[in-house]
């Protein structure tokens, strides 16, 4: 049923015109509104059925029009400039309203062609993502404001064997960036998950495109969720958290993402040249399940238990198992902790 509706809000722009409107939480009548948009009254009303479907709260009360009760905070790019600083000419940021995910509109840009050669790093942030994507396929599902998700594409000049480990290097700068804005105790999952107190709240999906010598094109995909809302949490089949959570206020989505790119780009510019070895004691300081028993759910069905004990050069987990120290790489192996 969502996925429908998601279709039918696509083709209404309009919806998002009127959104925008309304953020401001006081009433505007749908006179009002048909005039600034050039729409028909009618056609107003039918943009903002249904929204509470995604958790919006729109009142409508005759004589006085549509009301708006919780708004999220729009990302924009000239904020996110500006917080940005003196880095704010090394990217171009597209924002925009509504996509099935970032990492899929920006691998086809790639594609075909359609990102310029400009030496700047692409980043495309969404409102509202309708089909994110985890690892192992699995969905990531998000409302409109309540996370922030993006993605941004880094050239490597070396080759695909070259980037074991980048998605623990970028787990790094995550938290990194986490802590900048005052937001502490966020830890990791091998390969990719954010955890607070062993709970989800954020992760990464890394394409790549390239050739095993090089170059090759990274496509980061990021998802952290700010605040969801009950009837996105009761979609998720884990437990999952979210930065309200944590510090009981949703942080500002331009600085946060600003604060991220920035953090991103000084750890991919050490990655690009000295690949994952310098972030490995770090990311160990993070790993959640460091020391701890974990079982890890293989690809061929079975499963391995052990003590997490640290990662290797080239970001594969180390675990003593009955058999002695192993080494697991990523791919479609899952990990679990055990009490």
């Amino acid at each position: 049923m969502l996925a429908n509706f998601y279709i039918d809000l696509n083709v209404k722009s309009l919806t998002f015109a009127i959104l925008r409107r309304l953020s401001d939480g006081e009433f505007h009548s749908g006179t009002e509104l048909s005039q600034i948009l050039g729409m028909s009254r009618s056609s107003i009303s039918n943009a903002l059925h249904d929204l509470d479907r995604l958790g919006l709260v729109i009142h409508k009360i005759q004589g006085r029009g549509y009301r708006w009760l919780n708004p999220v905070q729009w990302l924009n790019t000239a904020m996110i400039q500006t917080h940005l600083a003196g880095e704010s000419d090394r990217f171009h940021i597209q924002v925009i309203d509504i996509t099935e995910s970032t990492n899929t509109l920006l691998l086809h840009e790639i594609t075909r062609n359609h990102i310029m050669h400009d030496g700047k790093i692409h980043v495309i942030a969404a409102e509202l993502q309708t089909q994110g994507r985890g690892r192992r396929g699995r969905q990531w599902y998000t409302g409109l404001g309540d996370s922030l998700t993006f993605s941004l594409s880094w050239q490597f000049q070396r080759g695909v064997n070259f980037l074991s480990g980048l998605s623990l290097a970028i787990g790094v700068a995550i938290v990194r960036a986490l802590m900048v804005v005052g937001i502490k105790g966020v830890t990791l999952k091998w390969p990719n998950d954010l955890l607070f107190e062993f709970i989800k709240l954020g992760g990464v999906l890394i394409e790549l495109q390239g050739d095993m010598l090089g170059p090759a094109t990274a496509v980061i995909g990021i998802g952290i969720n700010l605040r969801l809302p009950d009837h996105i949490k009761n979609k998720i089949d884990q437990e999952t958290t979210d930065l309200y959570s944590i510090v009981q206020e949703v942080p500002d989505r331009n600085k946060l993402l600003a604060v991220l790119l920035g953090e991103l780009v000084a750890t991919l510019n050490i990655f690009d040249q000295k690949g994952f070895s310098l972030f490995k004691d770090e990311w160990i300081r993070y790993h959640a399940f460091e020391n701890k028993l974990i079982e890890l759910h293989l690809p061929n069905g079975s499963i391995q238990l052990g003590i997490a004990r640290g990662v290797a050069p080239d970001g594969s987990l180390l675990v003593n198992t009955l058999m002695g120290e192993q080494s697991f790489h990523g791919g479609e192996i899952s990990l679990r902790k055990l009490d």
